[in-house]
């Protein structure tokens, strides 16, 4: 007999956990807004802390579940706990897993409130030891690992230089001592880089950015096996109360039905766009991992063989008034944080930001963090164009 053909991504994004027992018989999943749910009368105990079925808002609602299931059969996780943002979900892994005295190594290129809790939060009030390394050396990150190392996390891409680390050999490396392996895969989404499948326990993504993609819902999720799901559920979601809400579920949803649309789109835009960037005499450099001149560009061949995303990180050349007249005079792509929205995003991290010791040198006079939208990619390419002679380096 021969094995079932797993349906495509277009069709999974689609149809994976949808309800269809609506009583009125709905295509599309109603919202349920809905703080609580009738509890059964019949004698049958009740799991007051439970999240498998519905009691209470705070312990899941059917629009997370639909939600969770889809991201489950996306990214080929065991279970799925949705929260309310994306450093949610960073903050619930690392307090489920980590105690006081424990060690964790992690990427130093991260999202701001990772290297704040990692910085500040985390070793102040619980005294969790921190070491810093640059993930994409793979033997800077094994000479950090020690027999007391809990959790190792990492960034791929690296938000903001789109660095790419090696997840099979970290997380050999973190197995060898019994720690987990966490991996922020915000930037490339659930369908450009599958970081369970080369190793990692744990997978996270701020929903806000691709999978929502509309720039309209905050959301964030943590992948994995269901041991080490239900443990974040039951602290995180139930017990600190970081659920996602219905609505926001609901949009995360709908916004996650033309994923795979939406990222080959930015990835097409995103390798012409860093092109025609690496060739104008107007910039200084270019990291994005489609490049044959990024620093990682054969890994990324081999971890992300369907696409390299749409965020590039670049700088421009000329003094700081160069680069805020250039920003100045862009017209269609918008200055502002965020990424993976369905409009370009750009946004310049100054040369005496506190975070440039992290970056690689090139980085640290300035640089362009780049979010490319879902516009036609010779007007984006028009706009910069325009700015480059605006602002005269054209």
């Amino acid at each position: 007999m021969s094995t079932p053909k797993q349906p495509g991504p277009l069709t999974t994004c689609i149809h994976a956990g949808n309800r269809k027992n609506d009583v009125y018989g709905a295509i599309a999943t109603p919202i349920y807004l809905t703080s609580n749910y009738r509890l059964p009368t019949d004698g049958t105990p009740v799991d007051w802390s439970g999240i498998e079925t519905n009691i209470y808002m705070r312990n899941g609602n059917p629009n997370q579940f639909v939600l969770q299931d889809k991201l489950c059969a996306i990214e080929g996780a065991e279970d799925c706990v949705t929260l309310a943002s994306g450093v949610a979900a960073l903050s619930a892994t690392f307090v489920t897993f980590l105690k006081t005295g424990d060690h964790v190594v992690c990427s130093k290129v991260c999202y701001s409130a990772t290297s704040i809790l990692f910085h500040e939060l985390l070793p102040e009030k619980y005294q969790i030891s921190v070491t810093f390394v640059d993930a994409s050396n793979t033997e800077e990150v094994a000479r950090a690992i020690t027999p007391n190392t809990k959790l190792v996390h990492i960034e791929t891409p690296g938000n903001p230089t789109t660095e790419i680390a090696d997840i099979p050999a970290i997380a050999a490396l973190a197995h060898k001592v019994g720690a987990l392996l966490s991996v922020d895969s915000t930037f490339a989404s659930p369908l450009l880089l599958k970081p369970l499948q080369l190793g990692a326990d744990l997978v996270i993504h701020s929903m806000t950015k691709y999978i929502n993609g509309h720039g309209d819902a905050l959301g964030g999720c943590v992948m994995g096996k269901k041991e080490l799901i239900r443990k974040i559920k039951e602290q995180a979601m139930v017990n600190f109360g970081g659920i996602l809400n219905p609505m926001t579920a609901y949009l995360i949803a709908r916004g996650l039905a033309t994923l795979p649309l939406r990222m080959k789109q930015y990835c097409e835009n995103a390798m012409a766009v860093a092109t025609y960037l690496s060739e104008s005499p107007a910039v200084r450099f270019v990291y994005y991992p489609g490049l044959k001149s990024h620093p990682q560009y054969e890994r990324a061949k081999t971890l992300m063989p369907n696409g390299y995303s749409g965020m590039l990180s670049f700088d421009i050349k000329g003094d700081e008034a160069t680069h805020t007249k250039f920003l100045s005079a862009l017209q269609l792509i918008s200055h502002a944080v965020s990424l993976g929205d369905l409009e370009s995003l750009i946004v310049y991290t100054q040369s005496d930001s506190p975070k440039m010791q992290y970056y690689p040198e090139i980085f640290r006079s300035g640089f362009f963090r780049f979010s490319i939208g879902l516009e036609n990619a010779e007007d984006i390419i028009a706009d910069l164009e325009q700015a480059f002679v605006s602002c005269g380096l054209l």
